[in-house]
């Protein structure tokens, strides 16, 4: 398969899976082992793409936050809840990325087991998860934010799924499921953004024209796709909540550790 269409695929995969609890990163290491392509860089820029669906569809929000910095509280408090929840992940990334890089992305047992466990946690907070107060991602309180952050930086392991780690923290302290949802959504922004400038200045002097191409295409590809499927996957966990999420990480974790040890991956 030629590498432009090995990274156009990859860009569907990272702009579908990117805002699902499925976690986009096991996703994109397990196809890009399924057809040969093995760039950790790539994997993580592509990610803007996603980033860029998600300030296009959502930019009179974040329009009105900038113009209200100056003197709207509540614009204010906003920036202020996601800066807050953004911390825990910077933390993180600045203490375990190179692991995480050098050793936990190449380990596939890791993605099972955590699919495996995520699954589980799911179908745990949706039980159990308690009251909401929280019906207006506007009003989370800061302290709130601050748990959904702790949870996300969890995300830093490959498997756990950032999305997932927000939405179901986000249950857990009380925030409605489309609440905690749309807060994800917001926090991704810093989030993946920080992830993104961090893996260009990293990788700055090693950038090649056919690295460079792959990259612009998996971006464009993750762009279209992620603003196809924001929409509908906001309007069916209303609906139905994230079950579904949970049995598919359980049947996808355990059906890559089947594959593993009969000799996949290996």
């Amino acid at each position: 398969m030629p590498q432009a269409l090995q990274a156009a695929v990859l860009g569907v995969v990272q702009g579908v899976t990117e805002f699902l609890p499925v976690s986009s990163t096991a996703h994109l290491l397990i196809a890009g082992r399924l057809i040969g392509f093995d760039d950790p860089v790539f994997t993580v820029m592509i990610q803007l793409g996603s980033i860029f669906a998600l300030v296009w569809l959502y930019r009179e929000k974040i329009l009105g936050v900038v113009r209200g910095l100056p003197s709207d509280r509540s614009a204010q408090r906003f920036a202020l809840m996601l800066v807050v929840a953004v911390l825990p992940a910077l933390a993180a990334g600045a203490a375990l990325g190179g692991f995480v890089t050098r050793v936990l992305y190449r380990t596939l047992v890791v993605n099972a087991v955590t699919f495996i466990a995520g699954g589980i946690v799911i179908l745990i907070v949706e039980r159990y998860k308690p009251n909401v107060t929280v019906r207006d991602v506007d009003s989370t309180p800061v302290g709130k934010a601050f748990g959904v952050g702790v949870c996300q930086a969890l995300a830093i392991v490959p498997g756990v799924s950032r999305s997932g780690a927000t939405i179901i923290g986000g249950l857990a302290l009380g925030l409605d499921r489309a609440v905690a949802t749309e807060f994800s959504f917001f926090l991704a922004m810093p989030t993946l953004t920080a992830a993104f400038a961090n893996s260009v200045w990293k990788a700055r002097h090693d950038f090649g024209s056919p690295q460079i191409t792959n990259i612009a295409i998996g971006f464009v590809m993750a762009f279209v796709s992620s603003a196809i499927v924001i929409g509908p996957f906001l309007n069916y966990v209303r609906r139905s909540g994230f079950q579904a999420f949970a049995w598919y990480r359980i049947v996808a974790g355990a059906a890559l550790l089947v594959a593993i040890y009969s000799g996949w991956g290996r």
